[in-house]
């Protein structure tokens, strides 16, 4: 069962347990026992899974239910809690510091997408100001320097490594020693991995240890190999210092579970999780967020981190002053597009909504949705100014001094057809989103907007805003509707997210 499927069964186990007539000790037994072979199924720990299972149990209160407090909120807020504590060991992740030289240290098994994580942990670093260098002591795989060489080209990350010399402990003690002298803050050391635990391995790490003194050991488990994965954690635990952990491969297809829960055997946090081959598929954990997403409950934390990595902040006024007035252009329309891709895979964006059901958007079907969006781009980059903003400056203004309107000719749909490598019926169709968009939005017309650009729509913002987010698409109803909105909006303010969304004051 993989993760996806894992939150499901749990948010079903509760939804039964909370719309039962009466709450007792055989109907909670039977939840519990969903959420435990849930939990098997994805390869949690059998031991984690009892001790979970109890501790959820001594959180309910089945008098409360009965005096008629809100039981699915009960039940959720133990599972959640329970979820959140068994991935937060009592170590705290390291914190590297900026004008501080840092030296982490990457230990694990070959295969397990160590590598490839040293380039995505090294592009984090440099994307939030650290200046990151790489080096590869991993002497044991062959290609190994030629695929970390590679990646740090195309980041754009400095790199040291060899071709001739055998030695990982003299390439990790030059390599560091190297960087330091540069004043690098953040130095990355790739070391060897084996198909499985060996002594030479663990001696080496050692010597490597002994020899660069890292502030951090990350080890990085490999997320398809099940309940193995604790066995791993901890044999790297009793041979070094492992000080974070990094789980990979959590793309979907895995289970997942057999890693989250080993996180125990190494008592050290997780600090990353990767989702795929690519440098974007990285992302800081954060076991509340990630619990929150995995029970459906949304991860607003989570999209204001995406917000600020878009140009959303800086567009926000702009746009809200057009669509006050009514407007919404085709060059709206891409902005906001190349947005939402910069913001990650659709699917992901969507788990964050709090309410989001599975159904909003079927597994597979993302990927159709996302390659829609990127061939509307590319028929609106075949567009001129004037076709993107919709006026007609050959014709000069109106005798109201408004731009003329520009009508989409037989001529111009098959220029853009052409250009962009579509059909004239996709171009056709594109106009037709962007009607439909342009009528949901001017339900903004008429707004309030303060001197600095600040939003007030008053007690019927989340009314509003539900009603059109339905109209773009009406999946959205399952959220919840207006409480559902309110429940978003509630969330942004208990999370102390007050003034995370320029312009926007709730």
């Amino acid at each position: 069962m993989v993760l996806a499927d894992l939150g499901s069964k749990i948010t079903q186990a509760i939804r039964k347990m909370s719309e039962a007539p009466a709450i007792d000790e055989e109907t909670l037994a039977q939840m519990l026992k969903e959420i435990a072979v849930a939990l098997m199924q994805a390869d949690v720990d059998v031991k984690i899974v009892k001790q979970l299972r109890e501790n959820i149990k001594s959180r309910i209160n089945l008098e409360m239910m009965a005096a008629g407090y809100n039981k699915k909120r009960i039940v959720q807020a133990a599972v959640f809690e329970e979820l959140v504590d068994m991935l937060t060991p009592d170590a705290k992740p390291f914190a590297p510091k900026k004008g501080k030289q840092n030296v982490v240290m990457f230990v694990g098994l070959q295969g397990s997408g160590k590598t490839t994580s040293c380039t995505k942990y090294a592009a984090h670093y440099k994307r939030i100001g650290f200046k990151v260098a790489l080096v590869c002591a991993d002497t044991f795989r062959a290609g190994a320097y030629d695929q970390l060489k590679q990646n740090a080209l195309k980041a754009k990350i400095p790199f040291y490594g060899s071709h001739t010399e055998m030695d990982p402990v003299a390439i990790a003690e030059e390599g560091v020693r190297k960087f330091k002298e540069e004043k690098f803050e953040m130095i990355i050391v790739d070391t060897s991995g084996r198909h499985r635990q060996e002594d030479a391995l663990f001696d080496e790490m050692q010597q490597v240890v002994d020899a660069v003194s890292p502030n951090d050991i990350v080890f990085v488990m490999d997320s398809t190999i099940g309940q193995a994965v604790a066995d791993q954690a901890s044999a790297f635990r009793r041979a070094v210092k492992v000080g974070s952990v990094i789980i990979t491969k959590l793309d979907g297809h895995a289970k997942g579970g057999g890693a989250l829960s080993a996180v125990a055997a190494t008592e050290s946090p997780i600090v990353f999780i990767g989702t795929g081959e690519h440098i974007k598929d990285f992302e800081p954990f954060e076991a509340k967020s990630f619990v929150q997403r995995l029970l459906g409950m949304g991860d607003i934390k989570g999209i204001l981190e995406m917000v600020k990595n878009t140009d959303l902040e800086a567009q926000a006024p702009a746009l809200v002053e057009r669509l006050q007035k009514g407007e919404f252009s085709l060059r709206d329309m891409r902005d906001q597009f190349a947005n939402v891709l910069k913001m990650g895979p659709l699917d992901k964006v969507m788990s964050m909504l709090p309410g989001f059901s599975g159904d909003m958007m079927p597994k597979g079907r993302e990927k159709e949705s996302e390659a829609r969006i990127k061939g509307y781009m590319t028929m609106m980059d075949s567009m001129t100014d004037d076709e993107l903003d919709g006026i007609d400056r050959q014709k000069g203004k109106k005798k109201s001094g408004k731009m003329q309107v520009l009508k989409w000719d037989v001529s111009r749909l098959e220029r853009v057809a052409r250009g962009s490598g579509h059909s004239v019926q996709h171009v056709d169709q594109l106009l037709a989103e962007n009607k439909r968009m342009s009528k949901v939005m001017s339900k903004m017309k008429g707004m309030k907007i303060g001197k600095n650009g600040d939003i007030d729509m008053g007690r019927n913002m989340p009314q509003q805003m539900s009603k059109m987010l339905t109209q773009i698409n009406p999946a959205f109803a399952k959220m919840g509707g207006e409480a559902g909105m309110r429940q978003m909006l509630q969330q942004l303010q208990n999370g102390g997210m007050e003034g995370a969304f320029p312009g926007m004051n709730f």
